[in-house]
């Protein structure tokens, strides 16, 4: 029997995952009150879409939430993340449950509410960043699933298609997502209403097999820029 997994919120990062998972062989159910998000994520073969707003009981209820085995919150909000695993925890008796958290400070304190485990996408990204620049700036490909994916740091010039444009109205290839903008040397959780300046480093994840499409479409070139 497939295990079921719920993914509650996050919009390219929902929808990343959710693929992934699929590919593993597990039963995905992706909830998320936005409605376009909803029509984006339901193209997806084999996922179950709810439109509806993951921190009320009764959406939450109606996606049988209490036969997953794992509840994972991608909202954009901290506090709606903790709520949805506080709920799935408590009311729902979901085994475990995941968290994607933008301030690193609150980790702790999320794990000591009860969360199993808190992920924070700048700590993450900050510490292969790190890792990787003691390498010589060796290439790295991250195993993912029955693929690989790979990480690059690619940086934004003036005259680039997607300078001055904001996430929301950018089209990014298939198996694509921006986890972290760097900006002035300090890292920026990017939302969709996040604009992309001139000067940006933007870390992105990306398929192996679409790395190049990614790199045209966000520099409109295909030179290969930093693989971390």
């Amino acid at each position: 029997m497939k295990q079921k997994i719920v993914i509650i919120g996050g919009r390219d990062n929902a929808r990343f995952l959710a693929k992934s998972l699929l590919t593993q062989k597990y039963h995905v159910t992706a909830i998320n009150k936005d409605y376009t998000c909803c029509t984006s994520l339901a193209e997806i073969d084999g996922l179950e879409v709810i439109h509806g707003d993951g921190t009320k009981p009764y959406v939450l209820e109606d996606a049988c939430v209490d036969q997953c085995a794992t509840a994972i919150a991608l909202t954009h909000r901290d506090a709606d993340n903790l709520i949805i695993c506080e709920l799935c925890k408590r009311q729902f008796h979901v085994q475990k449950t995941i968290s994607l958290v933008k301030d690193p400070e609150k980790i702790e304190f999320f794990k000591a509410m009860g969360v199993d485990a808190a992920v924070c996408a700048v700590s993450t990204v900050t510490g292969i960043i790190e890792r990787e620049a003691l390498k010589n700036d060796i290439a790295a490909l991250l195993p993912l699933g029955e693929g690989r994916v790979s990480v690059a740091d690619i940086p934004v010039s003036a005259d680039a298609a997607i300078s001055g444009k904001s996430l929301s109205v950018i089209t990014f290839p298939a198996d694509t997502v921006v986890g972290c903008i760097i900006r002035n040397g300090k890292s920026v959780i990017p939302g969709g209403d996040s604009v992309i300046l001139p000067g940006d480093r933007l870390i992105v994840i990306t398929s192996n097999a679409n790395s190049t499409n990614t790199i045209q479409a966000l520099t409109g070139n295909t030179a290969m820029p930093k693989v971390i």
